[in-house]
């Protein structure tokens, strides 16, 4: 289901993203943690395009963790309340990840909207 989608670029919404560099030294924790003193595109380094791909794959690893976990459940080699819980945190993401998506809509629309 899940293993369809092999990386950010096979998403129609960012096909444009997999000619862009990203940053593959920094990860997702440390992409959101700035140091005092410093904005957060300059604390680490990383591109806007480099911190929404690392998330969207982030997201994308949850899923397939929920996925797998919920077919283990099925098989009976995984614990009720383990497969609960990586469903729940695949819930929780992908409601994120669709509030991040409303967001961006609503900004590009926005522009749109503007006079020039």
């Amino acid at each position: 289901m899940i293993d369809a989608i092999k990386n950010v670029a096979s998403l129609s919404a960012v096909r444009g993203l997999g000619s862009i560099a990203t940053d593959q030294s920094s990860s997702s924790t440390n992409a959101l943690a700035p140091t005092p003193g410093t904005t957060l595109g300059n604390a680490t380094g990383a591109s806007f395009a480099s911190v929404m791909s690392n998330v969207a794959k982030d997201t994308i690893n949850t899923l397939k963790e929920a996925e797998n976990a919920s077919f283990a459940g099925i098989k009976g080699t995984m614990n009720t309340r383990e497969v609960v819980d990586k469903v729940m945190q695949a819930d929780q993401t992908l409601q994120t990840a669709i509030a991040l998506r409303d967001k961006v809509v609503s900004a590009f629309l926005d522009i749109t909207k503007m006079q020039i």
